[in-house]
Protein backbone atom coordinates (compact mmCIF):
# COMPACT_ATOMS: atom_id res chain seq x y z
CA UNK A 1 0.00 0.00 0.00
CA UNK A 2 1.28 3.75 -1.05
CA UNK A 3 2.07 5.68 1.87
CA UNK A 4 2.11 9.39 2.18
CA UNK A 5 3.84 11.39 4.13
CA UNK A 6 2.19 14.61 6.45
CA UNK A 7 3.45 17.49 6.48
CA UNK A 8 2.20 18.26 9.52
CA UNK A 9 3.26 15.45 12.23
CA UNK A 10 5.41 13.64 9.88
CA UNK A 11 3.57 10.24 10.12
CA UNK A 12 3.82 7.74 6.93
CA UNK A 13 0.24 6.93 6.33
CA UNK A 14 -1.88 5.46 3.63
CA UNK A 15 -2.74 7.48 0.82
CA UNK A 16 -6.30 7.64 1.49
CA UNK A 17 -5.91 9.12 4.91
CA UNK A 18 -4.36 12.35 3.50
CA UNK A 19 -6.17 15.83 2.66
CA UNK A 20 -4.59 18.51 0.70
CA UNK A 21 -5.12 21.44 3.04
CA UNK A 22 -4.79 24.87 2.48
CA UNK A 23 -5.64 28.26 -0.20
CA UNK A 24 -3.95 29.38 -3.56
CA UNK A 25 -2.86 32.32 -1.89
CA UNK A 26 -0.89 30.33 0.94
CA UNK A 27 -0.22 26.97 -0.60
CA UNK A 28 -1.55 23.67 0.01
CA UNK A 29 0.21 20.79 2.15
CA UNK A 30 -1.20 17.14 2.64
CA UNK A 31 -1.93 16.37 6.07
CA UNK A 32 -3.17 13.27 7.71
CA UNK A 33 -7.42 13.54 8.33
CA UNK A 34 -5.95 13.91 12.23
CA UNK A 35 -3.67 16.25 11.62
CA UNK A 36 -6.50 17.86 8.79
CA UNK A 37 -8.92 17.42 11.81
CA UNK A 38 -6.70 19.23 14.73
CA UNK A 39 -6.14 22.32 12.26
CA UNK A 40 -10.03 22.56 11.03
CA UNK A 41 -10.97 22.45 15.07
CA UNK A 42 -8.58 25.29 15.69
CA UNK A 43 -9.76 27.11 12.94
CA UNK A 44 -13.55 26.79 14.12
CA UNK A 45 -13.39 27.24 17.51
CA UNK A 46 -13.40 23.63 18.61
CA UNK A 47 -11.42 23.02 21.64
CA UNK A 48 -13.49 20.22 22.50
CA UNK A 49 -13.22 18.14 19.36
CA UNK A 50 -12.06 14.62 19.61
CA UNK A 51 -10.53 12.76 16.76
CA UNK A 52 -10.72 9.35 17.05
CA UNK A 53 -8.75 6.89 15.17
CA UNK A 54 -10.62 3.91 14.97
CA UNK A 55 -9.55 -0.08 14.24
CA UNK A 56 -11.22 -1.77 11.19
CA UNK A 57 -13.66 -4.03 11.88
CA UNK A 58 -14.72 -7.50 9.70
CA UNK A 59 -17.99 -7.63 9.20
CA UNK A 60 -20.10 -10.57 7.98
CA UNK A 61 -22.56 -9.95 4.62
CA UNK A 62 -25.57 -12.35 3.82
CA UNK A 63 -23.82 -15.25 2.11
CA UNK A 64 -21.57 -15.18 4.75
CA UNK A 65 -18.65 -13.24 2.85
CA UNK A 66 -16.50 -10.74 5.59
CA UNK A 67 -15.43 -7.35 4.18
CA UNK A 68 -12.56 -5.96 6.13
CA UNK A 69 -13.84 -2.00 6.64
CA UNK A 70 -11.35 1.08 7.62
CA UNK A 71 -12.85 4.04 8.61
CA UNK A 72 -12.07 7.61 8.56
CA UNK A 73 -13.74 10.75 10.61
CA UNK A 74 -13.13 14.36 8.69
CA UNK A 75 -14.52 17.53 10.06
CA UNK A 76 -16.28 19.92 8.15
CA UNK A 77 -17.19 23.43 9.95
CA UNK A 78 -20.47 22.58 11.60
CA UNK A 79 -20.55 18.18 11.57
CA UNK A 80 -18.13 15.71 11.37
CA UNK A 81 -18.38 12.88 8.44
CA UNK A 82 -17.45 9.15 9.46
CA UNK A 83 -16.60 6.94 6.57
CA UNK A 84 -16.27 3.05 6.77
CA UNK A 85 -15.14 1.73 3.47
CA UNK A 86 -13.35 -1.30 2.07
CA UNK A 87 -9.36 -0.97 0.62
CA UNK A 88 -8.76 -2.81 -2.68
CA UNK A 89 -5.63 -2.64 -3.74
CA UNK A 90 -4.88 0.40 -1.63
CA UNK A 91 -7.51 2.44 -2.68
CA UNK A 92 -11.07 2.87 -1.00
CA UNK A 93 -13.46 0.68 -3.19
CA UNK A 94 -16.54 -2.31 -2.87
CA UNK A 95 -18.45 -0.88 0.34
CA UNK A 96 -18.68 2.72 1.10
CA UNK A 97 -20.90 4.04 3.85
CA UNK A 98 -21.07 7.26 5.58
CA UNK A 99 -23.21 9.14 8.72
CA UNK A 100 -22.56 12.58 9.65
CA UNK A 101 -22.90 13.65 13.51
CA UNK A 102 -21.99 16.92 15.05
CA UNK A 103 -18.08 17.84 15.99
CA UNK A 104 -18.89 17.75 19.57
CA UNK A 105 -20.87 13.49 19.51
CA UNK A 106 -19.17 11.02 20.72
CA UNK A 107 -17.25 9.21 18.40
CA UNK A 108 -17.94 5.69 19.39
CA UNK A 109 -21.97 6.32 18.93
CA UNK A 110 -21.56 7.57 15.33
CA UNK A 111 -18.87 4.58 14.85
CA UNK A 112 -22.37 2.13 16.43
CA UNK A 113 -24.38 4.32 13.99
CA UNK A 114 -22.80 3.36 11.05
CA UNK A 115 -22.03 -0.20 12.01
CA UNK A 116 -25.76 -0.49 12.20
CA UNK A 117 -26.15 0.71 8.86
CA UNK A 118 -23.41 -1.18 7.70
CA UNK A 119 -25.26 -4.59 8.79
CA UNK A 120 -28.49 -3.46 7.15
CA UNK A 121 -26.77 -2.86 4.32
CA UNK A 122 -24.90 -6.20 3.87
CA UNK A 123 -28.11 -8.48 5.16
CA UNK A 124 -29.60 -7.89 1.63
CA UNK A 125 -28.41 -8.86 -1.97
CA UNK A 126 -29.17 -6.77 -4.78
CA UNK A 127 -28.00 -8.82 -7.74
CA UNK A 128 -27.05 -12.46 -8.34
CA UNK A 129 -25.30 -14.37 -10.63
CA UNK A 130 -26.26 -17.08 -12.21
CA UNK A 131 -25.99 -18.81 -16.07
CA UNK A 132 -27.14 -15.70 -17.59
CA UNK A 133 -25.17 -13.95 -16.09
CA UNK A 134 -25.08 -10.65 -13.30
CA UNK A 135 -29.17 -10.45 -12.40
CA UNK A 136 -30.92 -7.88 -10.37
CA UNK A 137 -32.07 -10.14 -7.60
CA UNK A 138 -35.51 -11.27 -6.77
CA UNK A 139 -37.06 -8.38 -4.66
CA UNK A 140 -36.27 -6.34 -8.06
CA UNK A 141 -34.66 -3.72 -5.59
CA UNK A 142 -30.97 -2.10 -6.48
CA UNK A 143 -29.10 -0.12 -4.16
CA UNK A 144 -25.73 1.06 -4.33
CA UNK A 145 -23.79 4.45 -5.04
CA UNK A 146 -22.34 6.02 -8.35
CA UNK A 147 -18.49 5.84 -8.99
CA UNK A 148 -16.42 7.40 -12.26
CA UNK A 149 -15.65 4.00 -15.06
CA UNK A 150 -11.68 4.75 -15.75
CA UNK A 151 -11.77 2.68 -18.53
CA UNK A 152 -14.88 5.28 -20.02
CA UNK A 153 -12.63 8.48 -19.96
CA UNK A 154 -15.51 9.86 -17.44
CA UNK A 155 -18.01 9.31 -19.99
CA UNK A 156 -19.89 6.60 -18.47
CA UNK A 157 -20.38 6.02 -14.47
CA UNK A 158 -19.69 2.68 -12.78
CA UNK A 159 -22.22 1.48 -10.27
CA UNK A 160 -20.95 -0.44 -7.17
CA UNK A 161 -23.94 -2.55 -5.92
CA UNK A 162 -23.32 -5.22 -3.19
CA UNK A 163 -19.43 -3.67 -3.26
CA UNK A 164 -19.16 -4.87 -6.75
CA UNK A 165 -17.91 -2.57 -9.51
CA UNK A 166 -20.72 -2.80 -12.55
CA UNK A 167 -20.23 -1.16 -15.42
CA UNK A 168 -23.08 0.65 -17.63
CA UNK A 169 -23.34 -2.20 -20.14
CA UNK A 170 -23.35 -4.53 -17.35
CA UNK A 171 -26.00 -2.73 -15.58
CA UNK A 172 -27.68 -2.12 -18.81
CA UNK A 173 -28.33 -5.87 -19.85
CA UNK A 174 -29.67 -6.47 -16.29
CA UNK A 175 -32.47 -3.84 -16.64
CA UNK A 176 -33.13 -4.98 -20.58
CA UNK A 177 -34.54 -8.33 -19.08
CA UNK A 178 -37.44 -5.91 -17.37
CA UNK A 179 -38.36 -4.41 -20.23
CA UNK A 180 -41.85 -2.67 -20.52
CA UNK A 181 -41.39 -2.14 -17.01
CA UNK A 182 -41.75 0.74 -14.99
CA UNK A 183 -38.86 2.18 -12.49
CA UNK A 184 -37.81 4.76 -10.34
CA UNK A 185 -34.50 5.93 -9.56
CA UNK A 186 -33.51 8.29 -6.40
CA UNK A 187 -30.18 10.09 -6.06
CA UNK A 188 -28.83 10.25 -2.02
CA UNK A 189 -26.46 11.62 -0.36
CA UNK A 190 -23.95 8.53 0.79
CA UNK A 191 -25.05 9.95 4.15
CA UNK A 192 -28.51 9.13 3.90
CA UNK A 193 -30.07 6.08 4.45
CA UNK A 194 -32.03 4.25 1.40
Amino acid sequence: MQQTQCNRCGRAVPGYDIINYGSMDRGYRELCTKCFNTEAAASCGLDKFEHAELTPVQLADCDGETHLFHFRARLFGPGVALDAFEVHDGTPAGYRFQVIGKPEDDPLALLARLIEKIRRALSIKHVREDSYGLRIADHQVVRGWIDWDEFADGRLPLVVVDGRNITWDEFGRMLISFEGWQFKLEIRDRSEEL
